[in-house]
């Protein structure tokens, strides 16, 4: 595939997809100009490795992995930092998809350990297939079933105390 043509597809699939791909780094970092970075740093790794995409019906699972693992690695970096106070996360728009005010339950997800938050957000903010999670995560089926499963009893006992 022509290198030119595949970072044309590229560009236009994250255009397309901006709102998506912010909302998700936003719910790793609580921060919008973090978030921007990252979704930016991810647009640069995805051009930049623009030949790795073989076959380009699968540029939506290979972004959204080149985007989680961009998220994951910007956490790692900054481990231990408080991003964002709780009135200022109250005051950005988070889309129109993106409506929920449960706090109990937003706290819940936020001290999910790191693989299970992933799983929800990918399931249940992204709406992503199990299997396009696998793909995304480079992991067996089965293992993002009993990580969803894992998350699913998590969440329903903390939610409950």
């Amino acid at each position: 595939m022509n290198s030119i043509k595949t970072e044309e597809q590229i560009a236009e699939h994250v255009l397309k997809y901006k709102e998506r791909y912010y909302r998700l780094a936003y719910s790793y970092v609580k921060n919008a100009d973090d978030a921007m970075d990252i979704v930016q740093e991810s647009v640069y790794k995805a051009i930049s490795s623009a030949n790795s995409l073989k076959n380009p019906d699968f540029i939506k699972t290979w972004f959204y992995r080149i985007l989680v693992n961009t998220s994951i690695d910007f956490i790692r970096k900054k481990q231990g930092i408080t991003i964002m106070d709780e009135e200022s996360f109250l005051m950005i728009d988070r889309g129109s998809d993106d409506n929920y005010e449960n706090f109990d339950l937003k706290g819940a997800l936020d001290n999910l350990p790191e693989k299970y938050r992933t799983v929800v957000l990918l399931r249940y903010f992204e709406d992503l297939k199990l299997e396009e999670i696998a793909e995304i995560l480079n992991e067996n089926i089965n293992t993002i079933k009993t990580r969803l499963y894992k998350s699913l009893e998590i969440l329903r006992i903390k939610m409950e105390d």
